[in-house]
Formats: C-alpha cells, structure tokens, sequence
C-alpha cells in the first residue's frame, strides 16, 4: 500500500500519516456558525476536508468523523468583542437565536448534500455541549490557568508554554494582531475568553458612568445558561475542545479548518486543551486556503462579498457539482480564483467527463465483470496520498479515457477513482420515463429543466404544439438541446 503523506501546519512539512490507533483515525472538522447562509469560499474547505476523508477510507480506513455545528459564541470579532453572531442573526431576521440556528444548518446541510460531501458519523451544536465546556473550564481554573474580568473568564496564554507553536509566528506578533479588540481588563493581548457574561459586571471605576444598575440588571441574551462563574455562554474556541475530546477520546488524529482558523480559533484550542489535559492536543493540522475574487481579496460576510451555492451557481444553472471539479482543480493549499467564467469553464469540463461516462455506459462498460486497472490505480494512490493532490488525479482519469483500455475496465477505473472525487459518475444514467422521455439524469442538475421536460411530454400527449414549441425554448434557454425521436424526446447539455 502507497504510504499517505499530509502537509502538517503544525510542523510545516508533509509527514507520513501514522493514526494513534491501527486503522481507525479521529477525524474533527470545524463546521459552520449557522447565522446565515455558507459562502462558496467556506464551501471550499469542506469539499478539501471530504477529500480528505475519502482518502482516508480509500486507504482502508475507519473514519471516526465529528463535524461541530456553532449555535452560540462565536462573536463578530472572532475573540472576546463584539455581538455574538446568532444574536445578531435573530435581530436581522426578527426570529429567536434557535430558529436562526436551525434554519441556516439545514441550510448549510442541503448545500453540502447538492455538492456530495459525505455525511459525518456526528454533527453536535454547541448549545448540546454547555456542561462539557463547564467542566473544561473548571479543570483549567484548578490548574490557574484562568482570571475573571468584568465580562467573563480568560485564559491566561502567557502561562502556556509555545502559545505560538501552530501559527509559528513570534507571540509579539500574535499580540499586535490581538490588539485589534482591545479589552483595557486582559492581562495579554492574546488572552481568550472561555466564558461570557450575559450582562458584564460594571468594574467600580465606571459603576458611576454604567448605565446599568447592579440590583436591576435584565439580560440582553436569548442564549444563556448558569455556570459556577455566572449566568453566560462559552466562548468560541472551548466549544470545539470540549466536543472533540468528549466525540474522539484518544483518537485525536486529524483536525482541519481554513487557514483563517490558524492564528486564533486553532491556536486557541491547542492552548486551553493541552492546558486541561496534560497531553497533545491532535497530532495533524490541516488547512485549506482562501477562494479569491477579483483583486485578490479573499470572500468574506463581513465584507459583504459573499457568494452562495445558489446565486452564483444554481440560479445561472450551474450544477454544484461543477464548483466541485473547479475546486479539485487547485490544490487545496493553493488560492483559488473566482469567476463566473472559471466555473463555466470548470461545468464544461465536467459535462466532458459525464459525456465521456455515459458513452462506456451506452458501450454496455457497466456489466459485473469490469474490473479496475491495476497499474492506473497505483498511479492514483501515489497522487492522493501525496498530500491530496487532486489536480493530478483529474489528469489520471483523462489519461485512462484515453488510453488503451477496454470500456469495461476505463469504466471501472474511472467509477474507483471518483470514490474519492465525488464527481457523481456513479449516479449518471439514461433512465426512461413512462417509455417517452430519455434524458441525461444528474442528480442535483436542473430540477428545472425535468419539471419542464415533463410538461412539454403532456403537451405533445394532448396535441398543443404551441405550447410544446414553448416549453422547448424554456428547456433551451437552461442549456439544454430537446430532439424528438421516434422513442420520445432525448434531453442532452449543450
């Protein structure tokens, strides 16, 4: 078996994946805040983490996979400032913080599901993990790892050895990028809060400048619970601890998120787990790089720049699918440049390869005696395992299709490898409907246009031409080519 190299950020070289426990590995990525919709640069890092994944389980083995939902405490400014993101998600939307936290992750779940990234074995909300990141924060106040504040309790990073060893940058330059929320209370510029007060307690400097009265405080919060330091929330960064360590136990393998997660969020959960616990907190940490637009600006919700699975794709009738292959591509620690013209270009790309799919099918490739090349598959393992290199990968299944091979083994290659491109070669197929129409049928590709496939075969059944000549220019304005055979009408992509 080809041996599986990873790019780990904590040590910045590639190193031979080795899991703690023989063939099994623990595997924690960090999913979505749910206070609005995921932006296709987000997307990106799920699509490099179920890459990843897949890699794992083409290599043989278990995956024990935990992805976090954030239905509480992560702030507008990422550390201890500012409002929490589903507060002010309910305020926008004028509904309760839990109704914003459901609807945005099934939201998140349909958008992840349209771009076949693979289920994780568990998906845990913050708020089901409260008395978990209690007690967490208990072990570090008895270790005097934590202070309290006027606004809550903080860890104390200058008392963590290699506070930096993550980000690999000198700690003065952690602390210039921490002074950007300035909290006067904070012994370090890098300290974390671990937990929130609802309503800060007024320090005796400001009480006579306070608006708010000791006796007659009312909460301003819809999420908060009772804790040994009072009524609160946890911070952002315990969350992923408490869920990870409580889910994974001792197989802390593998933990991934986007290079923005590096100098704070994972920076934060190695200090306060390790803190804790007394021993090493995930022994690989992988990070995917930005999705830019133009002018090299990577895509943000704070900067209003965002764009979702269904306005940039699904509404132009793009299949998510083609996003995908666009982002298979690039290398997953590589920038990737956004355009419409680049996913065009990254859909026509994958209508070439299902066009090529659906030829072997139609060659009858697809009988129970195909069997995968075993040269091409070496090949394949070599390229994936050296650090998820996707881009040669798809360069591997061109040179199959090229190749000499029979139908049935191009089709059997091809169908092996996309178990870890997830292109859903599988799940094309020409399926006839009532014995009249015969169309391409990609799951998750243009709803729209069956819809209208199937009233334009009721048109013709009644005879209306009109109105079938109409429906035609609907499907064509889509994308689509209509032909009437003897058979029926046989839908193809233009």
């Amino acid at each position: 078996m080809e041996k599986l190299y990873l790019y780990n950020t904590l040590n910045k070289r590639k190193e031979e994946f080795r899991p703690l426990v023989d063939n099994k590995v623990g595997l924690y990525t960090c999913g979505p805040t749910v206070y609005n919709y995921a932006h296709i640069g987000n997307l990106r890092t799920y699509i490099f983490e179920d890459i990843l994944k897949r890699v794992l389980l083409y290599n043989g083995y278990k995956v024990k996979h935990i992805m976090n939902i954030t239905d509480v405490g992560h702030l507008t400014g990422d550390m201890n400032m500012g409002e929490d993101k589903l507060e002010l998600g309910a305020k926008r939307e004028g509904k309760t913080a839990w109704e914003i936290a459901e609807f945005y992750t099934k939201a998140f779940n349909e958008d992840v599901s349209k771009l076949n990234i693979l289920k994780p074995d568990k998906q845990p909300k913050a708020t089901d993990y409260i008395q978990e990141q209690i007690d967490l924060i208990k072990k570090l106040e008895k270790k005097g790892y934590t202070y309290k504040t006027s606004d809550g309790i903080y860890f104390d990073t200058a008392k963590f050895k290699n506070y930096n060893k993550l980000s690999h940058l000198k700690l003065d330059e952690l602390k210039e990028g921490a002074r950007v929320e300035r909290n006067l209370e904070k012994k370090n510029p890098t300290d974390f809060a671990l937990w929130k007060f609802s309503e800060p307690l007024t320090p005796p400097s400001l009480r006579a400048t306070s608006p708010y009265k000791e006796e007659d405080k009312i909460s301003r919060r819809q999420m908060e619970w009772e804790s040994p330091w009072g009524v609160g929330f946890p911070g952002w960064h315990i969350e992923c601890s408490a869920m990870s360590l409580k889910l994974l136990g001792k197989q802390l393998d593998i933990h991934c998120g986007g290079i923005d997660h590096i100098n704070i969020h994972h920076t934060n959960e190695i200090a306060q787990s390790e803190a804790a616990t007394g021993r090493k907190f995930f022994n690989y940490w992988l990070h995917g790089a930005f999705l830019n637009i133009a002018g090299g600006k990577k895509m943000a919700k704070s900067d209003e720049n965002f764009l979702t699975l269904e306005n940039a794709l699904v509404k132009k009738g793009i299949n998510p699918l083609a996003y995908r292959y666009g982002a298979l591509s690039t290398h997953y620690r590589k920038p990737m440049e956004y355009s419409e013209e680049a996913i065009r270009s990254a859909q026509k790309g994958l209508d070439k390869l299902w066009k090529k799919i659906m030829e072997l099918k139609e060659q009858k490739a697809e009988g129970k005696d195909r069997k995968v090349n075993a040269e091409f598959k070496i090949q394949f393992l070599k390229v994936i395992n050296d650090d998820l290199n996707t881009p040669k990968a798809l360069a591997l299944v061109q040179k199959v299709l090229k190749s000499d091979l029979s139908p049935e083994e191009k089709f059997a290659t091809v169908l092996d490898f996309d178990q870890v491109l997830g292109l859903g070669l599988d799940i094309i197929k020409i399926r006839v409907e009532k014995s009249v129409i015969f169309k391409w049928d990609i799951e998750g590709t243009q709803p729209e246009a069956a819809r209208l496939l199937k009233l334009r075969e009721k048109a013709r059944a009644e005879k209306n031409w009109p109105e079938s000549d109409r429906l035609r220019e609907e499907i064509e304005k889509l994308g689509y080519s209509v032909e009437d055979t003897k058979e029926g009408m046989r839908i193809k992509k233009i």
